[in-house]
């Protein structure tokens, strides 16, 4: 009997073409593709013969539900580190081994300093009304047009001065930004080691920033920790870049505070419930959105799979020398 392992929503139609699917070669696995995103309603007979499953990321969630729909399935893998799109439980108790990788800081942070890059500029706008036929506007109306301004000489705050947050501090000072941290002690301790400032208080690291960078991981204690009081902390003339988790904020807070005009724009690569979340925020005219693409890049991919694929061969590795015999 054949092994089926199945690839969730693989957008670009890459994962078969990467040189990592070589790990593969000869394992007598029948790689499954599925490119697009399927409703919850739809996967449990998308998966019903599938012995193990390749999530890229968070893009699909397997619940508790769904794992008590799938009789074949043996084997989980995860690419990057695991988060809160696989219910563990469910899958040991049904004996379901779970797998996961390594993730990497540069393609997230390198992402994270576009976005304050081109949301500085006003690059959206630009590029949106450019698209329309028309010439250095990011507006239709003259009453809302603004300039926007270089990096060089304005503050950058950091909110979770980790691996990425730590890369993005390293680029902003080499654009000539000064740099503010801020987050919980693991924070406070890199800040000193770097030699960049730290700012205990919350509502003064808001107001002190030209732009403030998100890179916190999601978890109980920073689900929602962001609401309408911290966004209006903030100047009316400030970015705020997200790349790292859409729920780090307060559902509906965000879009409330722009028009509002606290802060004055957002630069945004994740939404809730994506991809349909995303809708919202895409035609917003003060918002720079990108479509999750934080870790989507051919070194990414590689690393992600290569690690992916070679999980997957040895965990039925033991059912291939069965065969042989």
């Amino acid at each position: 009997m054949s092994i089926t392992v199945t690839v969730l929503d693989d957008y670009q139609g890459c994962c078969a073409f990467l040189d990592a699917a070589c790990e593969l070669d000869g394992s007598g696995v029948r790689l499954d593709i599925e490119h697009e995103h399927l409703p919850a309603s739809a996967l449990a007979a998308r998966l019903a013969e599938s012995d193990a499953i390749i999530l890229i990321r968070e893009r699909t969630r397997l619940d508790r539900d769904l794992i008590g729909k799938l009789p074949r399935l043996k084997l989980v893998v995860q690419t990057g580190r695991l988060a809160g799109a696989v219910d563990l439980e469910a899958c040991e108790e049904r004996g379901i081994a779970v797998r996961d990788g390594e993730g990497s800081p540069v393609a997230p942070a390198e992402l994270a300093w576009l976005l304050i890059m081109a949301g500085s500029r006003r690059l959206g706008g630009y590029l949106d009304r450019q698209r329309r036929g028309e010439w250095q506007r990011t507006t239709a109306q003259l009453e809302t047009e603004s300039l926007g301004h270089v990096v060089h000489g304005r503050t950058l705050g950091i909110w979770g001065l980790g691996r990425i947050g730590s890369r993005v501090a390293g680029y902003a000072q080499a654009f000539g930004m000064q740099v503010i941290a801020h987050g919980r002690e693991s924070s406070a301790g890199r800040a000193f080691e770097l030699g960049l400032e730290y700012e205990p208080d919350r509502q003064r690291f808001l107001a002190r920033c030209d732009a403030v960078s998100l890179h916190l991981k999601l978890n109980d204690a920073t689900r929602g920790m962001i609401g309408a009081a911290e966004l209006a902390s903030m100047r009316a003339d400030a970015l705020l870049v997200n790349t790292s988790r859409a729920e780090l904020i307060r559902s509906g807070a965000l879009l409330d505070a722009l028009d509002a005009g606290r802060p004055g724009a957002a630069a945004l690569d994740v939404f809730e419930n994506e991809p349909d979340g995303a809708r919202a925020y895409q035609g917003h005219p003060r918002v720079l959105a990108t479509p999750h693409i934080g870790f989507v890049e051919r070194d990414t991919f590689e690393h992600y799979f290569a690690t992916a694929f070679r999980q997957v061969r040895e965990f039925f590795a033991p059912h291939e020398r069965r065969e042989d015999h």
